[in-house]
């Protein structure tokens, strides 16, 4: 029979191994309850990098620099069988926010940087881009899409939004379904719109077109404000980026750019240098970049609200201080521009 010392012993040893077993168990359950946190919070909107996601005031001159997460989108438990419009114009600083809901995504993403430009994420999964000419830039008739976002488009447009320079300047070309109004001339920016609805940038001849891709239409201006992430280096000439109403430096401008994963992002303010521009399309991560049209009166993003009637739309600017163009792009309008159309 063992005596008292050795049974005390082992059931020291049994207690000390029961313990072990314990804390191994604990261990297991904690590293498994903060694995599921960790796999929920990547589930999340904004959990993984890229366009669309919370920006926060930080860097140079008050631009909006990506921050680690961004607002859950709200809840929306009815889809409208049209594109609705969330909320108003940003009336300060804001991280991206969603701004258009349609089938449950949404598609369109807004901020707006402490200098007052706005940032327009345009996510082309859901939506894509069509190239109306004006009743003098590129003419009244015979194009795809006229000087006005026709009736039969409005009950699924989400946006439009100015296009370039007129075409008499020599800025660039302008091409639509098979009819050119202007060549196109190799290595000047370009907005190339593909038969499958998706929209790249680059610039002509070097780069776009996609091989094997079919063209749908084309417009051009100037040479890429910003290729492979870097800024254009004749910013610092400010003649170089266009003719300015009373000379001024940083006239209202403009600007559409894409992101690596394939965002397309709208730019535009009152008062923006061309340098200036280039660093608020930089900060939403774009790669390449073109300047559209410049001065108060030609610079415009419209997004559209609806009632009951998905056709009757009301436009509502989005620029800080934006003048409009006439009609909004509702009716004829004498410069080609983009509308922005749900898929």
């Amino acid at each position: 029979m063992p005596r008292p010392s050795t049974r005390l012993a082992a059931s020291c040893r049994r207690r000390a191994w029961a313990s072990a077993v314990l804390a191994v168990a604990l261990i297991a359950v904690a590293a498994a309850v903060s694995g599921c946190a960790t796999s929920t919070a990547a589930g999340r909107p904004g959990a993984t990098a890229g366009i669309g996601r919370s920006h926060s005031i930080t860097g140079a001159g008050g631009h909006l620099g990506p921050s680690a997460s961004r607002p859950a989108p709200p809840r929306h438990p009815d889809t409208p069988a049209y594109p609705e419009l969330l909320h108003s114009p940003p009336s300060g600083p804001t991280r991206f926010t969603p701004t258009v809901h349609w089938h449950g995504q949404y598609p369109i993403w807004v901020s707006r940087t402490a200098a007052g430009a706005i940032l327009v994420s345009l996510n082309q999964k859901y939506l894509t881009l069509e190239l109306h000419s004006g009743t003098v830039d590129a003419g009244p008739t015979g194009w795809r899409w006229g000087p006005e976002v026709a009736p039969a488009q409005r009950p699924s447009l989400m946006a439009a939004f100015n296009g370039g320079f007129m075409l008499n300047t020599g800025a660039g070309g302008f091409f639509s379904y098979g009819r050119t109004a202007v060549p196109l001339r190799r290595g000047l920016a370009s907005i190339v719109t593909y038969a499958n609805g998706t929209t790249d940038i680059g610039a002509w001849d070097e780069g776009i077109p996609a091989r094997g891709e079919k063209v749908v239409s084309v417009r051009q201006n100037l040479t890429l404000l910003i290729n492979g992430g870097h800024i254009n280096p004749s910013v610092s000439c400010i003649q170089c980026w266009g003719a300015t109403l009373g000379g001024v430096n940083a006239p209202a401008r403009s600007a559409l750019g894409i992101t690596a994963d394939g965002h397309l992002v709208w730019a535009g303010g009152m008062s923006l240098t061309p340098l200036g521009l280039a660093q608020t399309l930089l900060g939403a991560h774009v790669v390449r970049a073109i300047q559209l049209d410049i001065n108060p009166e030609w610079v415009a993003f419209d997004l559209y609200s609806r009632g009951h009637n998905p056709a009757a739309v009301t436009p509502v600017p989005f620029v800080p201080g934006q003048q409009g163009v006439p009609g909004q792009f509702l009716t004829p309008y004498n410069r080609d521009f983009f509308s922005v159309q749900a898929r």
